[in-house]
């Protein structure tokens, strides 16, 4: 009886993954090619999707280059320390789970918009230093949108890998004179990296496939633009060209995705395997 319930269980989670994900995912490659290979790579080396593509890394690298560093900061001090206010700021770090892109879009819209108290710091700025210097509407606020919809996912892993280790070993460090640099190359350190490594992962995937926050800041195609808000103006014009090319487009996002999914298994593999050892 457990051995039946164990298979039907099995096919009815296959069935449910391969309609619900593998299909899909299959039918976005499908549709890609469906105009040809040479169709396909004329669509990747537009212009826009160039620039798309662009802004999308450049968000990306800037978004996991901050969020790892202020995620091991904070993983770090709600760990080892004790202090008021502790448990505010751990409930701060969850906001991004807890609200809609598009509302942390519109926020920062009428921050740093013109009717933002921002906005208009910003404004008087550019008129004393001569400068144009621009959030909404511009790479900033893009970067800015996608640090925000990233924040918690490093520290989020790191946090309880930290709590399940304890303090002894950095304690013991301490109290034979390590500083606490080499305290946490050398012992901290080693304890978070596959935590460390699986957050940068999901803060990563996160970061390319956002659209609603972004899609509040961002305004010109072919300048400010990310990939998911290419390929959605691309699918707004309604033809057939241009649906094909949206396809080609959403192709990339897939194979980053595989790409992501891939490294994250040999990330948690190797740590069972690490974890097994110890």
């Amino acid at each position: 009886m457990k051995i039946k319930s164990k298979w039907i269980l099995i096919g009815i989670s296959g069935i449910f993954l391969f309609f619900m994900l593998v299909l899909p995912l299959i039918s976005v490659i499908v549709n890609s090619l469906k105009e040809g290979l040479g169709f396909y790579f004329r669509s990747l080396a537009s212009p826009t999707v160039k620039s798309a593509l662009g802004v999308t890394v450049l968000a990306a690298v800037i978004a996991v280059t901050v969020n790892t560093i202020f995620g091991i900061s904070a993983a770090w001090l709600i760990t080892r320390f004790s202090f008021r206010g502790k448990q505010i700021l751990s409930a701060v770090i969850d906001i991004p789970f807890s609200i809609s892109p598009v509302i942390a879009g519109l926020a920062f819209l009428m921050t740093f918009g013109r009717m933002g108290w921002a906005g208009g710091l910003i404004a008087r700025l550019n008129e004393v230093l001569g400068t144009n210097i621009r959030i909404v509407f511009a790479v900033p606020g893009v970067v800015l949108a996608t640090v925000f919809v990233t924040f918690p996912f490093v520290s989020r892993e790191i946090i309880p890998v930290l709590l399940s280790k304890g303090k002894e070993e950095e304690e013991a460090a301490a109290l034979m004179g390590a500083g606490g640099f080499t305290i946490f190359r050398r012992i901290t350190f080693p304890h978070i990296r596959f935590a460390l490594l699986y957050g940068v992962i999901l803060c990563t995937a996160r970061a390319f496939g956002e659209f609603g926050a972004v899609h509040a800041l961002s305004k010109t195609r072919g300048e400010t633009f990310t990939l998911p808000l290419e390929i959605d103006a691309l699918y707004l014009s309604s033809s057939s060209e241009s649906i094909t090319s949206a396809f080609a487009v959403s192709s990339i996002l897939v194979l980053m995705a595989v790409a992501v999914l891939i490294i994250r298994n040999i990330a948690e593999h190797q740590a069972k395997k690490n974890g097994k050892e110890a």
